[in-house]
């Protein structure tokens, strides 16, 4: 091969690793998605067979395999239709209070209510009348002119003796943790044009992406 060839090899392979790069700029994305919506999918749809397997083993009707035959995708549907009939007779006010009741036995029961306590605040931290993390904002905690993304979820912690303090949830980059962090109110700036899933993808995605107004 003469001398002169090999800047055109050299461009070529750098041309092509330029491709590949653009390929998986594309794919990754769609890759991730379609996996984690297809695993989601399965996840939700198995749970009824195997609930009626465990519950009622002469029902499921399993195979010759031991497998519990089942129609794809009508576990899927069941939840869901299921959660939203939950969701619209717990708004009746005799199912309401048997809720209530319920909850109340929860929340003081040793050792259970720590998880379901837990759990509900953070569901409703996203969901429901009383979401905490809809108020994004810039908090300064490691210097004068350094900042974070987070959300505010309290604005004074009275319950701490801290009225001029807020508390702000900031979130981990790549991750689902993150860190709660009680600073005086003056420390804190509220992102009025900013929205919560653009500031909780700003956050996630480590600052890639763009922040709309």
């Amino acid at each position: 091969m003469n001398v002169e060839d090999e800047p055109d090899l050299k461009w070529h392979w750098r041309k092509m690793f330029q491709y590949f790069l653009q390929g998986l700029i594309i794919l990754a994305p769609i890759t991730i998605t379609v996996w984690a919506v297809i695993s989601l999918f399965i996840f939700i749809d198995n749970i009824l067979p195997n609930f009626i397997n465990f519950i009622f083993p002469d029902f499921a009707n399993a195979g010759t395999t031991g497998e519990v035959k089942k129609i794809p995708g009508l576990g899927f549907l069941i939840v869901i239709v299921l959660v939203i009939v939950v969701g619209w007779i717990s708004s009746s006010f005799i199912v309401g209070k048997i809720v209530d009741l319920l909850d109340h036995v929860l929340e003081r029961t040793p050792g259970i209510k720590f998880l379901y306590t837990s759990l509900k605040d953070f569901i409703k931290a996203f969901a429901g009348n009383k979401k905490k993390f809809d108020k994004p904002v810039l908090v300064n905690v490691d210097g004068p002119d350094v900042w974070r993304m987070g959300f505010m979820t309290q604005r004074d912690c009275h319950s701490f003796g801290l009225q001029d303090h807020a508390v702000v949830y900031v979130p981990h980059s790549y991750a689902l943790s993150g860190i709660v962090y009680i600073v005086p109110i003056n420390k804190v700036k509220i992102l009025d044009h900013t929205t919560s899933a653009d500031a909780m993808k700003f956050a996630v995605s480590g600052g890639v992406s763009d922040v709309h107004e």
